[in-house]
């Protein structure tokens, strides 16, 4: 993966936007409460970049300090979780989700089992109901209509006439 061309990403809000110019083929799930926790989720996707390859193009994440020695970094405008990091890694491993296009990087491993949910188990064994498009068709012409999440590319400014 080290050698694609850049990747971009943001918050939900796009207060804080990045520049990925590398990303390492370390692409995974992580299990573990902590992770959990910070991804108010069952797990929390995650990809390793080089620090030195890694621009934040607007804005600057906020830091909480999980631990001792582990940075999380989040939008103080929206929350939207953006990285984790140990301070001694020369690596930081970003949020697969905040990129704006998190289909383009396959998931290699599975970390933190021992608090694996008993729900991951039940998800391919969930039937496919209907898309929110159908399912919900008034509540998304009005979300659409009054819709303040980022576009998923980069922007000159946002929000739009700022």
């Amino acid at each position: 993966m080290g050698a694609n061309k850049p990747k971009f990403g943001g918050c939900q809000c796009g207060a804080v936007r990045y520049r990925a110019d590398s990303l390492r083929d370390d692409s995974h799930i992580c299990h573990c409460r902590m992770c959990q926790k910070a991804a108010g989720n069952f797990f929390l996707a995650l990809v390793g970049v080089p620090k030195s390859d890694l621009t934040w193009t607007r804005g600057e994440p906020a830091i909480y300090m999980s631990s001792e020695i582990v940075q999380r970094g989040f939008c103080k405008a929206c929350g939207t979780p953006l990285f984790f990091h140990r301070e001694s890694n020369p690596y930081i491993s970003m949020t697969t989700g905040s990129f704006d296009h998190p289909e383009d990087i396959p998931v290699a491993n599975q970390y933190g089992l021992e608090a694996r949910l008993p729900q991951m188990d039940q998800i391919t064994d969930l039937k496919d109901t209907a898309t929110t498009e159908e399912d919900m068709a008034d509540d998304v012409t009005a979300i659409r209509a009054s819709n303040h999440q980022h576009p998923d590319r980069e922007t000159e400014q946002w929000p739009p006439g700022q």
